[in-house]
Parts: structure tokens; C-alpha cells; sequence
């Protein structure tokens, strides 16, 4: 297809290591041509030229964690579904996205690897973010720690299973509980696999994650959701107490960790001490949305639509329907940065770091998107001056948001 030249300009440039005020970006055949100021760059006679107005200019997010919106889940089996969701968070200003699997059988999940393949493979700049990959996060969790999944699809990892899908080569980020027998061979094929090998929902003790370091995983999923604690470890072990996942996480600089920043989750002062601990390098933002995000309040499904699990969206948050807990974000990747920037010392810079070049790095996708750099994909967000999406591009093609 043919690509539009494009000029964004009349904001601040939101770079890797700066923001650069009154800066402008040229995108030419769907990659970036050309960042500076404004002043300084010529402008292309034939260019679309679009006016940030004062806000921000900015790299499309990136979103390794998430399951649905706009009443759809991942999980549901068809291609409509799929985009739908996606069209869902690219109005937030993903443009990268990694759909996420939930506990479920294997002919659910096999399902959804195919219809994501078709999405992926029927994609165009301009349509909505681009599928970058599939995680592969349940069916393999702890029985204990399955937190809002469907219930009775968790099972230790079958190497029949996970190998077909690796084999796919789909598969971009891999999860398994630590503890469960058979781990340590499913994260080093997750490596093998070019996979980001990560341990979630899962009460693994010190040693079970060092047992699981080992063998390649580098990844922690939604910090102090569906993860062990000291507390947990010793029910399970006794005396003395032991390290848990938080500790590893924190204790072990090559390890990296991801929280959900929807305001509900998590309160400030922990989203604070995960900023100060890990660092803007290994602290992603995920939103783990479920298909509740823009929909209005009421009960959803989290999980394929015909063996899903109950949950209640109260227009701010999913949540169990007993009130035990929470079950996953109902609201997108700007509402996260939005969230850091007004409740943590992160700062406009590192926000959207987390939220783009971070997770492209953890996933392998940074040589093409994830910042604005000369030769990237022109995957480029318009940020109003309070960090509300306006335009989103995809290889320098506007989506829609409606």
C-alpha cells in the first residue's frame, strides 16, 4: 500500500532519553524520516502535516499483557473478536499489542493462536495496533494462585502443548508458575523459542525461582498480583521463612516486572517502591484489561466466552463477583501513564518509556517500534497536554477511534 508522508509537529517530542520541545517528526514510507525542531527540519511539499497543538508527540504504546475490551476476550475464538479488542486499546494509544491467553483447553487456546495468526497476517498499517505477538500466559498456573481465571483449565505445563505453539513462532511471551513440575524445561524452550520466559500466578518460593532464573526466565508478571509472598512461602514450607517472588524480583537487577497503574490495583506508594526498585528499564505498565474496558458497568466474562469466569466491571475496575478480590484493569494504556505521572515520581519521560520502549525491549520487538527513533516503524501517538490520546498512527497511517 502506499504510504502517506507525515509531519507531526507543534508539541513536545517525547525521545528515548529527552523531551524535546517544539519538535516535529517526518514519516516517510511508514517509517521516521526525521526528528529535531521544528525549526529545523524542511517539511516535505507532499506532506500531511497534523498540529499537536501544545501536547505531546509520542511512540505508540506497547501492551504485552492484556485480554480483551469492547466486549470481546481474546479468548473467544473468532478473528471479529480479536480485532475488536484491539480496536478497543488502539484508541487508548497501544499500537502494538500482544494478545493473552487464559487458562482454558487445548483446543481453546490452539483457537486462538489460529485466529490471532489470521489477524496478524490480514493486518494493515492504519486498521488498528498491530498483533506484535500472543503471550502465552495461563493454562499453566498454580492451582492456589489462579486469582479471576476460569477454574479447572490450570494445569502443569504439557510439553506436547507448549512446543506446538512455540513452533508457530506467534508466541512471543511465555508464562508458567514456577513451582509446577516441568517448569524449568518449559521456560528453557520458551528461550529457545526467542520467547520473553516469565513466572505468573504462582507461590514459588526463593529457590524455585532461582531454580526457574536458571533456566531463562527474566520476567515476573503483574507485581504483587497472583504472586507469592513471605507470608505465602511459609505456609507452604514452615520454618524457617523464605524468600518469595518479590524479593527475587527485586533482589536480581536482569529481572524485570510489570504493574497494572489503573489507580485500583495498586496504591501509590506501591507503584512508587516498584519505580524506585526496578527502574524505568525493567518496570513495564500492562493493562491487563479484560472486555469490560468501554463498556458500562455491569457482569462480564473474563476467559473464552462459553467456559469464561464471572466477573463484575463497576465502571473503575473488574472485580470477583464474591468481593474477594480483584479480576483485572477496564481501562487502557493511557490511563496507566496518566496514573504514574500524577502518583509516582516517574515523570512524563519514564511513564511512557514503561509504556513503550520497555515492554518492546522485554518482548524483542525494539528494533522496529516501541520509540521514536530515525528508521523505527512510524507508529505515533498524539497526547494532549493531560496525556489524552488524540490521533494514533500506525506506520505513519491514521487509525480511527471510534
Amino acid at each position: 500500500m502506499p504510504f502517506p508522508t507525515l509531519v507531526v509537529q507543534g508539541g513536545t517530542v517525547i525521545l528515548p532519553d529527552r523531551l524535546l520541545e517544539a519538535g516535529a517528526i517526518i514519516c516517510r514510507e511508514g517509517r521516521i524520516a526525521a526528528i529535531g525542531p521544528a525549526s529545523d527540519l524542511k517539511f516535505p511539499a507532499d506532506a500531511r502535516v497534523i498540529d499537536a497543538s501544545g501536547g505531546y508527540i509520542s511512540p505508540g504504546f506497547v501492551d504485552q499483557h492484556v485480554h480483551g475490551a469492547l466486549g470481546c476476550d481474546f479468548m473467544d475464538g473468532d478473528a471479529d473478536s480479536v480485532r475488536t479488542a484491539i480496536r478497543g486499546h488502539t484508541r487508548h494509544g497501544t499500537t502494538s499489542i500482544f494478545p493473552t491467553t487464559t487458562t482454558g483447553t487445548p483446543a481453546q487456546i490452539a483457537v486462538m493462536l489460529d485466529v490471532c495468526e489470521e489477524v496478524q497476517r490480514e493486518w494493515k498499517p492504519g486498521d488498528h495496533a498491530r498483533l506484535a505477538g500472543v503471550h502465552l500466559y495461563g493454562p499453566y498456573f498454580a492451582s492456589d494462585k489462579i486469582g479471576a481465571h476460569p477454574r479447572g483449565y490450570e494445569r502443569n505445563p504439557d510439553p506436547t502443548e507448549y512446543l506446538a505453539a512455540f513452533e508457530r513462532g506467534i508466541v512471543k511471551v511465555a508464562t508458567c508458575a514456577a513451582e509446577l513440575p516441568g517448569a524449568e524445561a518449559f521456560y528453557r524452550e520458551a528461550v529457545h523459542a526467542g520467547c520473553l520466559a516469565t513466572c505468573g500466578h504462582s507461590n514459588a518460593s526463593w529457590t524455585e525461582m532461582l531454580r526457574a532464573y536458571h533456566a531463562g526466565m527474566r520476567h515476573v508478571d503483574h507485581f504483587w498480583c497472583a504472586m507469592s509472598n513471605v507470608r505465602s512461602v511459609r505456609d507452604r514450607f514452615r520454618e524457617p521463612m523464605q524468600g518469595s517472588m518479590a524479593e527475587f524480583v527485586i533482589m536480581y537487577p536482569e529481572m524485570s516486572t510489570e504493574v497494572i497503574a489503573d489507580g485500583c490495583h495498586l496504591a501509590p506508594e506501591l507503584l512508587e517502591f516498584a519505580y524506585r526498585m526496578k527502574g524505568a528499564r525493567r518496570l513495564c505498565l500492562v493493562t491487563d484489561a479484560n472486555r469490560a474496558l468501554d463498556m458500562p458497568p455491569g457482569e462480564y466474562l473474563i476467559g473464552p466466552r462459553d467456559t469464561g469466569e464471572r466477573l463484575i466491571s463497576d465502571g473503575k475496575v473488574g472485580r470477583m463477583p464474591d468481593g474477594t478480590g480483584l479480576a483485572s484493569s477496564i481501562v487502557g494504556m493511557d490511563h496507566m501513564v496518566r496514573t504514574m505521572v500524577s502518583q509516582t515520581s516517574a515523570g512524563v519521560l519514564d511513564s511512557v518509556r514503561m509504556a513503550s520502549l520497555t515492554p518492546a525491549e522485554r518482548t524483542g520487538v525494539d528494533r522496529e517500534v516501541g520509540s521514536l527513533e530515525i528508521g523505527k516503524l512510524a507508529d505515533v501517538l498524539v497526547l494532549s497536554a493531560d496525556l489524552h490520546v488524540q490521533r494514533v498512527f500506525t506506520s505513519g497511517v491514521e487509525c480511527e477511534r471510534s
